[in-house]
């Protein structure tokens, strides 16, 4: 079901890959700026603009940002000295409005643009470059993680179905694209005014194919203070 990777094809080309981390959502149910809360003394935002940072395909990072936060960020790439910063940019109402913002700031000379939640630290290189390679070869990708639970179909209060468990996934960040199809979804997305819950959705709701790339457990996102607690187990771990 996933993506395996194409390490000769990708050799023989050269990716160019802008890389939007939407850091400006409201952070309602953590009940505090999670994105610039700290996580074992860093603050959550540096350590997926580390990981994009040090990426070899990504060229670019533009961030996106809520009102009042483009100084503070600003601030922190300087700190944590990450150098591929080239806008931060602020963000809109929806997430569809927040991340048009961030990929109409791109390059031209990308070939490849990467969206990805600053609320999910815990991303990987290997995470990261799977999706990229997957993208480069099939135009979309998203990271994901076969699903762990039965999932019901409820359109109102009682189960309509319940779809193999086989065939459902979690989905994850980053979520890669060219260009011109992610632009033109998320442009598209807006005007129709679709209730998206991803990127992903806005490229499927054109038309065309997502394909998935491996994903991580532990890629999880801060939604809850429960979710900063585990955060800081799997870092611990990580360090043993």
């Amino acid at each position: 079901m996933f993506f395996s990777g194409i390490s000769g094809f990708i050799r023989s080309k050269k990716i160019r890959c802008s890389a939007v981390v939407v850091a400006g959502g409201s952070a309602e149910r953590f009940g505090s700026d999670k994105i610039m809360a700290p996580l074992m003394e860093t603050p959550v935002l540096a350590y997926s603009l580390m990981v994009f940072n040090a990426c070899e395909y990504v060229t670019e990072i533009v961030v996106v940002a809520a009102p009042g936060k483009i100084e503070e960020i600003a601030e922190l790439c300087d700190d944590y000295n990450i150098q591929k910063v080239t806008k931060v940019v602020v963000g809109g109402a929806t997430r569809a409005e927040s991340a048009l913002s961030g990929v109409s700031e791109t390059s031209s000379s990308s070939n490849l643009i990467a969206i990805h939640d600053g609320a999910r630290p815990l991303v990987t290189q290997e995470v990261v470059k799977s999706a990229i390679e997957c993208a480069f070869h099939h135009k979309a990708a998203v990271a994901a993680v076969p699903a762990r639970d039965t999932v019901k179909i409820v359109p109102s209060k009682t189960v309509l179905s319940t779809p193999k468990r086989s065939q459902v996934y979690s989905v994850q960040t980053p979520q890669v694209f060219e260009p011109n199809i992610i632009k033109g979804a998320l442009t598209d997305a807006l005007m129709k005014e679709l209730p998206i819950t991803d990127d992903a959705s806005a490229v499927e709701a054109l038309g065309f194919n997502v394909f998935l790339s491996q994903g991580s457990e532990e890629n999880i996102k801060l939604t809850t203070p429960l979710d900063m607690k585990l955060a800081e187990t799997i870092l611990l771990s990580r360090r043993r």
